[in-house]
């Protein structure tokens, strides 16, 4: 059974929700650390409704926090068995806001920081209906060398890196751009020069664009 998740929302600016977008916090943060990046977003998106859920597991480094997986930074293979572990919490959360709000699979945004960018990359592209857009801020692609035979399709993907990042280096970024290629995943990228592990206003203002572009297809 999917474990239940839950977070701060914001209802769309126009009174009517015609997309969702979902934030999905970095590890050892919860829900509420992103949810003002859809205030940020409200004049470009005003008919977006948006949740950031509080990751499933409380954190084990940051009682405060939480995560979307345990992270001990010693095992090369946790990553990839915590995007799998956690899949089908995230799927069926989001599956339910979409009938919450009455909406396809196909006007849904994803976005994550940190652990929640290698969540809804993860996620988002083995999704039944891809979504509208992706932005992965200041994350990892994991287990890229299994996209070919798994990825359910080819959804607008936007990654954002601060060349300045000491907690997942921006290596990470240019690692990811060659597993896209290799599955023939088209990809955009931005580099935020002097940034480090987090987001700043240029990166902030890309990824509304990027979103309000993606759903006006």
């Amino acid at each position: 059974m999917p474990r239940p998740l839950d977070g701060p929302r914001l209802q769309p600016a126009s009174g009517q929700a015609r997309a969702l977008v979902v934030f999905m916090h970095g590890y050892g943060a919860d829900g509420n650390d992103l949810i003002d990046l859809g205030r940020s977003w409200q004049e470009l998106l005003p008919d977006a409704a948006f949740v950031s859920p509080h990751a499933p597991e409380p954190c084990g480094m940051s009682p405060m926090g939480r995560q979307w997986w345990e992270l001990t930074f010693r095992d090369p293979g946790e990553r990839w068995r915590g995007v799998n572990q956690v899949h089908a919490d995230v799927d069926a959360f989001l599956d339910a806001e979409l009938v919450r709000h009455g909406l396809g699979p196909d006007r849904l945004a994803l976005v994550g920081f940190s652990q929640g960018a290698m969540t809804a990359l993860h996620v988002g592209l083995r999704r039944r209906v891809p979504p509208a857009a992706i932005i992965g801020y200041s994350g990892h692609l994991v287990g890229g060398e299994h996209l070919k035979e798994q990825a359910t399709g080819k959804p607008p993907i936007l990654l954002v890196h601060g060349d300045q990042d000491n907690v997942i280096p921006v290596d990470a970024l240019f690692d990811a751009m060659a597993s896209f290629s290799k599955a023939e995943i088209p990809c955009q990228w931005h580099l935020s020069v002097g940034v480090g592990h987090g987001i700043d206003p240029d990166g902030l203002r890309h990824g509304g664009e990027f979103i309000a572009q993606n759903l006006r297809r």
